[in-house]
């Protein structure tokens, strides 16, 4: 890849190294993608990572105290909460910390509020605050196993002003490559569109808005977040800076969401070291860390998109913190379970951009639009349907799909709900065949497949290729959390015959392709699964009044 004398990459050779890592990392029916040979399980990479050396500070675990309902979070209605440490802990808690912990006979594993492909948890959040009372001004790491925060940066008061919080995501891609091979990178940028959609959700809950800074260079955003020091990282698994949120209450006036940290100082006091996840990795995917490096860089186009949606009824009382902690992904489906029309039509109402958590922090038009293969909902018929979620992707949809589908407007959706029935027909075999053979494909109510506006796209700025993976990350997070409040359960899918689905739905040309699967429907449980408390020895209440 030749760079600019700038130091920029040449945008032509990084977005041919995108694409062809696209075309390279696809799973078809005669080979999945290139990938380990064997895994041992007893020797998988340390899914938390922690820094020796640097200060820690336990936080307080809250969530038991919050009332806001989940509608009044997604209403953006919830109280504003002050901006301090406790309500840190709180949105750190609703955001990146455990939800349980799962035992199966000698097996042991966590769950966290922030789903995750193979629950290999790459994405790491750090917290940046300035004036946050009890809380010193910095860069600090969550670890999430402890509920706690490691200072990894001190930086001097200098002067008083009001309180300043951003929360930083970074990618450690090994955790993903060591099951995953080549295609970890697609499952690394699926997981922080989870976490955006995750942070949003929890800071609506707060009464707070988070907002994700566009233009932000890969390497200032490593700076802040001090990934670039490669002492600390020394002999360890490096760490990817991704994004960079800004968390403001929502009847802030003072200053602009987007506004950025404070830089690094020379005089500032880092402390930490990195610990090493794998000590005996087997494998080495060179082609990550180059399209990593082809796909660095932020978007220099963001566009704050009118919302032209009219605000979407709620249908559950639940809390938020309750729904929250409890969203789980579904192993398995109840395939005789028929969904209701209500509760699907408003699903798929979530999904269109509004002016609403989690959509209020994405700063960016939409750019997937589902394709969506229904099995099991009451009063419409089986078959394949399309949620254009722009103005103009029905068009470009018409011209790229068969044509010979029907584009029927759904009648019993509302007239902004752009739900069209492409082919009456039973899908459930073509999709869980397509879903690499997964049972939960078919036997869902429904499953999805994104297709993202994606060649021209990347052409014009390879750092779009992660950024319409956040997207469908995002987009599979609104899925999860609506489908919780409806009584139902979700799960993502990561894998799938890229090509197969393209030539399911007659995509020739690379200007669409499918990023991310679905599914929706009622979960049937594995009683043999013990569920524990996330947080042994700890209540979720032990501070805070939180109403």
């Amino acid at each position: 890849m030749s760079v600019s004398s700038s130091g920029t990459a040449d945008v032509p050779a990084a977005a041919d190294i995108a694409l062809a890592y696209h075309a390279r990392t696809k799973h078809s029916l005669k080979r999945y993608a290139v990938g380990p040979e064997t895994l041992d399980w007893d020797a998988q990479p340390n899914p938390f990572r922690e820094f020796a050396g640097s200060p820690r500070l336990h936080l307080p675990l809250t969530s038991d105290r919050l009332a806001v309902s989940f509608a009044e979070a997604c209403d953006a209605t919830a109280p504003v909460q002050p901006l301090t440490i406790d309500r840190v802990a709180l949105l750190l808690e609703l955001s990146f910390g455990l939800a349980a912990w799962k035992e199966l006979g000698p097996d042991r594993w966590a769950l966290r509020c922030n789903p995750s492909s193979g629950n290999l948890h790459p994405t790491e959040a750090y917290v940046i605050a300035e004036n946050v009372p009890e809380l010193s001004d910095g860069l600090h790491h969550y670890v999430s196993r402890d509920h706690a925060l490691e200072q990894r940066c001190r930086r001097g008061r200098t002067s008083p002003g009001e309180p300043r919080l951003w929360l930083a995501l970074s990618s450690i891609h090994w955790r993903e490559a060591w099951k995953y091979g080549e295609r970890a990178f697609r499952y690394c940028q699926l997981d922080l569109g989870h976490a955006i959609g995750a942070v949003s959700y929890a800071a609506a809950a707060l009464g707070w808005s988070a907002h994700v800074i566009d233009g932000i260079d890969s390497a200032q955003l490593a700076a802040l977040m001090g990934l670039d020091r490669a002492d600390d990282f020394a002999g360890v698994e490096t760490e990817d800076a991704d994004v960079l949120l800004a968390i403001v209450p929502r009847d802030a006036r003072s200053r602009p969401p987007t506004a950025l940290p404070s830089p690094a100082k020379i005089d500032d006091s880092w402390k930490g070291q990195a610990n090493r996840l794998d000590r005996h990795p087997l494998y080495r995917w060179p082609v990550i860390p180059e399209v990593s490096t082809a796909t660095a860089g932020a978007a220099q186009d963001a566009v704050s998109v009118p919302s032209q949606c009219p605000p979407l009824p709620r249908r559950s009382g639940a809390r938020a913190a309750e729904l929250i902690l409890s969203r789980r992904s579904a192993q398995r489906f109840d395939a005789r379970f028929t969904m209701d029309l209500a509760a699907f039509l408003h699903l798929l109402d979530a999904l269109l951009p509004r002016a609403a958590p989690p959509w209020t922090a994405w700063p960016f038009a939409p750019r997937l639009h589902p394709l969506l293969f229904v099995h099991r909902v009451d009063g419409l018929t089986p078959g394949l349907y399309a949620l254009p979620r722009n103005g103009e992707a029905e068009s470009s949809l018409r011209r790229a799909l068969r044509p010979d589908f029907d584009w029927q407007h759904v009648e019993r959706a509302a007239d902004h709900l752009p739900l069209f029935r492409l082919l009456p027909t039973d899908s459930r075999g073509v999709i869980r065949t397509a879903s690499c053979h997964q049972a939960i494909a078919g036997d869902s109510c429904f499953a999805m497949a994104m297709l993202a506006e994606f060649t021209p796209a990347v052409s014009d700025h390879p750092w779009r290729y992660r950024q319409l993976h956040w997207e469908a990350g995002l987009i599979g997070h609104v899925l999860y959390l609506e489908a919780e409040a409806a009584g139902l359960r979700g799960t993502g899918i990561g894998c799938f015959f890229d090509d197969s689905v393209h030539e399911m739905l007659g995509v020739v040309a690379a200007d669409f392709q499918t990023l991310y699967h679905f599914t929706v429907g009622r979960a049937l449980t594995d009683d043999r699964i013990t569920t524990l408390a996330a947080y042994p020895g700890r209540t979720r209440n032990e501070a805070g009044d939180l109403r």
